[in-house]
Parts: C-alpha cells; sequence; structure tokens
C-alpha cells in the first residue's frame, strides 16, 4: 500500500473506491452514534493525512498540526456564528488563512531541522493555545465559541440531521483523498520521499529543497484547514483545547500508528485513535494513558505502524 514504494496506483485506486463504496452505503443501517464516529474519523483522517505530508513524506517531524486545524476551525466559527457566511465562504476562507499562517511559520520554522525543528514546531502549537486562550474578544477564551450551527446547502439539508452532514463530510473527504493521490504521485511528491531519504543528494541534483519542504508546509496547512473547518461543524463549539498538546499528539499518533509514509496508514490510524479513544472514555477518565500505551506498543512492535505490521507477516 506504500505508494512511493509499490508503484501499484490502479489497485490501490480500486481498494479505496471499494472501501469509499462500503463506507457510504452502510450508515443508513448502522446506530446513529457509530455514524457520528465514523464522520470525526473521516474530518481526523484529512488531518492525519495533511500531517503525513509532512512526518512520512517529507521527513519533516512536527510537533504543531494542530495550531492549523484550530486556525480553520476559529476561522469558520468566527465567520459563521458573528457573520452568518455560508459554508463555501466559511470553508475556502479557513483553507486560504490555514494555508497563509502554514506560509508564514514555515519561514521560521524551516530554519531548523530535526529535534531543533520538533521543539520549533512544538512552541508554535503552545502560542496558538495561548492565543486561542488569551485572545478572548475573538476566540472567546476559555469557553470558546458555541453553536456554530451545521452548514445549509440549498436542496441538499445538511442541517437537518446525522446522516446528510455525514455525506457532506465524506465527499469532501473523497476530494481530499483524490487531491492528495494526484499529489503524492506527481513529481513533486517523488521530490518530497527523495528530500526525506537525503536532502544533501536532492541538493548535489539540483532541487530546490528548501521550496519543495515550504509549499509541502503550506499544502499541509491547507489540508488541515479542511478538516478544522468541517470539526467546528461537527462539533458545534471551538475552544482552546482544539489546539492543546493532547490534540496535536493524537495527530502525530494517527500517523504513526496507521503507518508513516503510507497513503493508507493514516487513514487508518484517525479511524483507529478516534474509535478507541470513544471507547476507552466511556470506562475511564484516563483514556490518554490507554492512547499513550498504544503509542509505546506500537513503537516497540510495530515502528513502521499497522500496515507495516502487516507487510511483515504476510
Amino acid at each position: 500500500m506504500d505508494v512511493a514504494a509499490t508503484g501499484a496506483p490502479m489497485r490501490l485506486v480500486a481498494g479505496l473506491g471499494i472501501v469509499l463504496a462500503g463506507i457510504a452505503v452502510l450508515p443508513p443501517v448502522l446506530p446513529s452514534y457509530v455514524v457520528i464516529l465514523m464522520t470525526e474519523g473521516l474530518i481526523y483522517a484529512i488531518a492525519a493525512a495533511s500531517l503525513d505530508l509532512l512526518l512520512g513524506f517529507t521527513g519533516l517531524p512536527s510537533l504543531g498540526h494542530s495550531a492549523f486545524f484550530a486556525v480553520g476551525a476559529y476561522t469558520t466559527a468566527i465567520l459563521v456564528t458573528y457573520h452568518q457566511a455560508s459554508f463555501a465562504v466559511a470553508l475556502v476562507a479557513s483553507i486560504a488563512l490555514a494555508a497563509a499562517v502554514s506560509g508564514g511559520l514555515a519561514i521560521l520554522v524551516l530554519r531548523a531541522t530535526g529535534i531543533y525543528f520538533m521543539m520549533i514546531t512544538l512552541a508554535v502549537a503552545l502560542c496558538a493555545w495561548g492565543l486561542a486562550y488569551r485572545w478572548v474578544s475573538l476566540t472567546g477564551g476559555d469557553t470558546g465559541i458555541v453553536g456554530v450551527p451545521r452548514p445549509r446547502v440549498p436542496g441538499i439539508g445538511l442541517a437537518a440531521g446525522t446522516l446528510p452532514f455525514y455525506y457532506a463530510v465524506l465527499a469532501l473527504f473523497a476530494i481530499c483523498l483524490a487531491l492528495y493521490l494526484l499529489l503524492i504521485w506527481s513529481p513533486f511528491g517523488k521530490t518530497l520521499v527523495g528530500i526525506r531519504d537525503s536532502e544533501s543528494r536532492m541538493r548535489v541534483l539540483g532541487y530546490n529543497v528548501y521550496l519543495h519542504k515550504y509549499l509541502a508546509l503550506v499544502i499541509a496547512g491547507a489540508f488541515a484547514g479542511v478538516a478544522g473547518s468541517l470539526y467546528a461543524y461537527y462539533n458545534g463549539f471551538v475552544g482552546p483545547n482544539t489546539v492543546d498538546l493532547a490534540h496535536s499528539m493524537q495527530f502525530v499518533l494517527m500517523v504513526i500508528v496507521g503507518g508513516p509514509g503510507t497513503l493508507v496508514g493514516p487513514l487508518i490510524g484517525a479511524f483507529v485513535i478516534t474509535f478507541l479513544e470513544k471507547m476507552v472514555s466511556v470506562f475511564t477518565e484516563r483514556w490518554v494513558m490507554v492512547l499513550a500505551a498504544a503509542y509505546v506498543v506500537t513503537a516497540l512492535w510495530a515502528p513502521r505502524g499497522m500496515l507495516g505490521l502487516l507487510r511483515a507477516t504476510r
């Protein structure tokens, strides 16, 4: 399933098509709570895939991805609740602002590599949390922004219930997935893999490494903005917890558990972590410890994630 390694795009597209058809057909016969979890899983899958573009394909271990996710979420919440913006306007504005913020911060964070890159991106996430918490006039501070209504699209009625919104999220997920496939299989995507494997070799070959990494950060920020915007509609509330450290680490965990550097791994990881969190939190408030244990187990016995483990057992 590693696109770059196997070069089997048609089989992958066919497999993804079957999976998408399955999750499109099943929801009407599933309990509402499961459909709600599937909606959240699709939103997080977009965010996790965008992080994997940095972590798995470019070799940029970002710990601040929740900042761009939160930019998208807050932009939608502010536009919809304060200015009654339409779904299209809120979504486009969220994508544009998340990409712009990512591009601005990329100038700073790309000055470092390795552990220093991780620390700077972590600091970015903490600063974003501080802004969300302290900028009360814009973000609502600790109480956040409540009452974000579901999108209203004429003739579709997305505000009517769980299923219409699920299908709206599924449609956007399919679009993001198609764009992501094209990106990874393009010469640009293959260059990112080359940079991940050896920056110095790519420089010798004449590639502009800095520009490629910069564009990867901007594109990943834009995809995170899509996920953040949908999350605001899904949750109906946006607060500082959207950008806290636990949320950032949750995105990283989704990529690590699923399999970094693969297309399908982060999508699987997003669903596994979403369902695991909700199921465990029913029995204990210490669900974060369970997620941490999942990370330790994955790091020790499946360093290439679930997909890597499946390949090893063949």
